[in-house]
């Protein structure tokens, strides 16, 4: 005898194909899912995880001490890829004055071969910073094969300031007994200062740039 009522065969058999359908695209969803992170990470570029080195710079005598108590710098080099980032600040400076940053291959004069890097403007409340980029760590060198000056490839390793105006430090009373202005090269014009911070608490020939490493 014939019934139109459904049978548990044709009420299951439609579910079962649904959950069939849905479990394969689900499964097509993740292969989709695998392959576009493999293609990410694929063309991601290269990470360069590296350590940043942080340093003091240090009154450069006890006449800068006595004028500029409260004188001092800190410096940060970040190795890169192909080159070196530097962030150097001072503070306790005189407000609203110019200074210039040299990396010098001695610490104190005579101060030996020496690298022009950036000017220094301090606001009113005395402190200022720059950020430069270059070679900055353990390779770092000049060498001169011939011309006015020839030597062999000499490194590099400390960090120097001056003032940019030899009349401000002499009118601070930082140079005592002195008659008039000390005038140093170490500025774009080669007029500038006396050295008012440097690097002197690492050794002469292992200075801060020497334990950077890219």
């Amino acid at each position: 005898m014939s019934s139109n009522r459904p049978t548990i065969r044709s009420i299951l058999a439609p579910a079962a194909g649904k959950a069939a359908t849905i479990a394969a695209a689900g499964l097509v969803a993740a292969a989709l899912s695998l392959t576009a992170t493999a293609g990410a990470a694929t063309h991601a570029p290269a990470r360069h995880d590296v350590d940043s080195f942080s340093f003091a710079l240090e009154p450069s005598s006890s006449a800068i001490t006595g004028c500029l108590p409260k004188a001092g710098g800190h410096a940060t080099i970040t190795p890169g890829k192909l080159n070196d980032t530097m962030t150097v600040s001072l503070h306790g400076m005189p407000a609203n004055t110019g200074f210039d940053l040299f990396v010098i291959q001695q610490p104190t004069a005579p101060f030996g071969v020496a690298w022009y890097q950036t000017d220094i403007q301090t606001g009113s409340s005395g402190s200022g910073s720059a950020t430069v980029r270059g070679v900055f760590d353990k390779e770092t060198f000049s060498v001169s094969l011939g011309g006015t000056a020839t030597f062999s490839p000499t490194h590099q390793y400390h960090l120097g300031v001056w003032f940019a105006n030899p009349s401000v430090p002499f009118n601070l009373g930082c140079e005592p007994g002195a008659t008039s202005p000390t005038v140093t090269p170490f500025n774009g014009e080669q007029d500038a200062g006396i050295q008012v911070v440097n690097t002197a608490q690492f050794p002469v020939n292992a200075g801060p740039l020497s334990h950077v490493s890219r």
